[in-house]
């Protein structure tokens, strides 16, 4: 806030703490509110992997889009947009989908749908989910720090993680699976590891990051067209616990 970087010591001990507040949370609030039969139904939701094919094809979509923006920045602006390649960016998303999930859709979730539409609680959700990372968003992404850009890549990022939530939570409206939410929390975030250019600056990034929002505006656009505020397709599923 005052225009000052956090030291990298603070940072690295403010990330595991952002990956285990909710993961803990979930799963102590779990147990209390719930007790044991809540507990291994969060269990079995965590386990459901036996969905159909055609939603683990939806895991392609962050990738894909950012793979195309970055691409057509590239083409248009300059080849400082060129997609990079770090491997060791799966194993980030993996572990930052596997822990936040427990939290967001195995308890966070299945509450709000019960006084919300989904659409709704899955908005709202977002954009808690984004104030959740304000405190290591300028260690969030390829050009830290951002320093006096902080404030406008944190609105980038929230334009972009809130359309993805709404697409996790549509996942998971669907399928009752928070192995599939947490496997498209990894597709985003890993495909953002991976692939975020490497020479950017903090202007590049914040533009680059509210392009990829559009474009998944775009494709939450394409399933509220046909889901609506439900945003249901499949009959007889339910999210609610």
């Amino acid at each position: 806030m005052r225009g000052e970087s956090t030291s990298k010591t603070t940072a690295l001990i403010i990330f595991p703490a952002m990956l285990l507040g909710p993961s803990l949370a979930g799963i102590i609030l779990t147990r209390i509110v719930d007790g044991a039969s809540g507990f291994r139904d969060l269990l079995a939701r965590m386990s459901r992997a036996r969905v159909p094919i055609s939603w683990y094809a939806v895991l392609l979509v962050p990738p894909a889009l950012i793979l195309t923006v970055l691409f057509c920045l590239k083409a248009f602006l300059s080849a400082r947009f060129t997609p990079n390649v770090f491997a060791l960016g799966v194993l980030f998303g993996c572990i930052t989908g596997f822990f936040e999930e427990i939290g967001w859709m195995g308890y966070a979730f299945p509450k709000m749908i019960r006084t919300h539409s989904a659409l709704t609680a899955s908005l709202l959700l977002g954009l808690l989910w984004c104030v959740w990372h304000l405190p290591a968003i300028n260690y969030l992404g390829a050009a830290t720090p951002h320093g006096t850009y902080w404030f406008r890549y944190f609105l980038a990022f929230t334009a972009a993680m809130i359309p993805i939530r709404v697409l996790i939570c549509w996942i998971y409206v669907n399928t009752n699976s928070v192995f599939l939410a947490q496997m498209m929390h990894a597709s985003s975030t890993g495909s953002l590891v991976v692939f975020s250019p490497g020479a950017l600056t903090p202007r590049d990034e914040t533009m680059w990051y509210a392009f990829y929002a559009v474009a998944l505006w775009i494709s939450v656009a394409i399933v509220l067209r046909s889901s609506g505020a439900r945003i249901t397709l499949l009959s007889g599923v339910s999210a609610r616990p």
